[in-house]
Parts: C-alpha cells; structure tokens; sequence
C-alpha cells in the first residue's frame, strides 16, 4: 500500500485519452523553452475523520517525501482542503525530471531502506484500520515555458500562505492546445505576474476525469490579497483585449473552470 499506483496504467490512459506526450514537444519547438519541462504527479488522499489524517501526515513527512527526494523528485508539496471539494483529503503534489523518472519510483522506494522501515506502518494498514478512504491519481507535464515549480518565499512554514489550485476544461483538444498556448506564449503567465498573481507551476493535464484540461497553483499571503490582485488581474485592459480576441474568448476554448483553496501542511515543501 506504500505505492499502489499502476504508473503504466497511468500513461497507457493519457494515450487512450489522446493527450500524446510528443504533443507538448511539438509545442516546445515554437520557441526556446528554458529546460525539460517536469512531469508532475498530483495525488489526492481521500480521509475520513478521525486517525487516519495522522497516519497519513507521519507517513508522508517521515517516509515518503523524504524518499521521494532521494529518488530525485521534488520539492514535494503537501496540502489540505480549505475552501473547496472532497474535504477531508490530503493533496500531494511530486515533480518528476522525465516521464521514466515517474516509472520508475516504485522500485526506488523499494530499494531504500531507511524508506521501508518509516513506511511499514502506513504499509502494513489492516482492512480494519485503513491508511486513507480513497486515492486519485492525475498525471501532469509542465508548460514548455513554464517547466519547473516555482517554491514561493515563504516555503519555510515561517510565513502564511494558502495556494488555489485551478482546472481549465475545454470540450476538444484544439481548444485545449489554444489555451495552453493563451498561458504559455500567449502573455497570460505575464499578465498574472504583472497583476500580483503569484504561480507555482503551470501544466497540461495528461490523465483524469476531464481531459483536455490544465491545472495550474497560485499562492497568496492570504484571502485579503488573493480578493484584490484578482479584481485587479480582472480588471486589467490587456485582460480584456486577451479574453476579447476571436478564437481566445471563453466560450470558444473553455467549457468549465474547477477550484479549491488549499492550506499547506506543516511539511510541505512548498
């Protein structure tokens, strides 16, 4: 139970799903992209009240994230649900390098002792007593120009934060690569910086329930500061233009927007 995720199964379904890999490359080849871009594994632990938050927080800080990081992976972002659905859950959010770096996870925690012997609690859960109710799996790849996660400053737990979590669904592929292409090149990611939007990471959904779909995280200080820089973003001249120009308008690209507010937890590297 330590990591039952069939990562194969996980890749064969973004094929079937018709989210091809190479489909972000092609997209990478417009113009210069400053690394390989991350391949990020957002999980979602679905709990019930009671130990089984308690469970999953010594297994994730004492076993796996300090694992995952051997392997090669991370920063590793924990977070619960403030604001939004599923509540109580756990999100866990591992950048991979590479695709093969993804499949390869399993038999690196399986190879690493000090990981087995932190993780045999969470392992060894009974039917009685399970380690989490329910486990979601969707597999990202990050923005060509966007490739790795941005920690924000206040990453040391010393700070207040909360993170939004936003999902962009679109009823084709096309319409899917068009906004992709509105954040990646298009001058969104700048508008967002430029408006006190602060990103974590951008990327294409390659699995889950409503691909084609992106995801991308914000952070903010607090509630006070997400409320004012997004009426400023939504109020922004250069927003309207975007939102205004034929082929970028939303009912032409996006068909439904999904969005959580997100507390870190005290372990989160992010």
């Amino acid at each position: 139970m330590a990591d039952p995720i069939d990562r194969r199964s996980l890749l064969a379904g973004a094929a079937l799903g018709g989210v091809a890999i190479a489909a972000t490359d092609a997209r990478a080849q417009r113009g210069p992209a400053a690394a390989s871009p991350e391949i990020y594994e957002l999980r979602t632990y679905g709990l019930v009240n009671g130990p089984m938050k308690a469970r999953l927080d010594t297994y994730l800080k004492d076993a796996f994230i300090p694992a995952a990081r051997r392997a090669g992976c991370g920063p590793v972002g924990a977070f619960t649900v403030a604001i939004g659905p599923g509540s109580p859950a756990v999100h866990l959010l591992v950048p991979h390098p590479t695709i093969a770096d993804f499949l390869a996870l399993p038999d690196r925690l399986a190879a690493d002792a000090r990981y087995t012997s932190a993780a045999a609690p969470f392992a060894n859960a009974t039917p009685q007593s399970p380690a989490y109710a329910s486990l979601d799996v969707k597999l990202m790849r990050a923005f060509p120009h966007f490739p790795r996660v941005e920690v924000p400053d206040a990453a040391d737990g010393k700070t207040a934060r909360i993170f939004e979590l936003r999902t962009y669904k679109s009823h084709s592929h096309k319409a899917g690569a068009t906004k992709v292409d509105m954040f990646d090149t298009g001058g969104e990611i700048e508008l967002f910086r430029r408006t006190g939007l602060k990103p974590v990471f951008f990327a294409q959904d390659l699995t889950g329930p409503s691909v084609p779909s992106l995801t991308y995280m914000l952070t903010f200080p607090d509630f006070a500061t997400r409320a004012r820089n997004w009426g400023t973003f939504g109020a922004d001249p250069a927003w309207h233009r975007m939102i205004s120009t034929p082929g970028l308008t939303d009912p032409e690209i996006t068909t439904g927007i999904d969005n959580a507010i997100l507390s870190p937890t005290p372990y989160s590297q992010i």
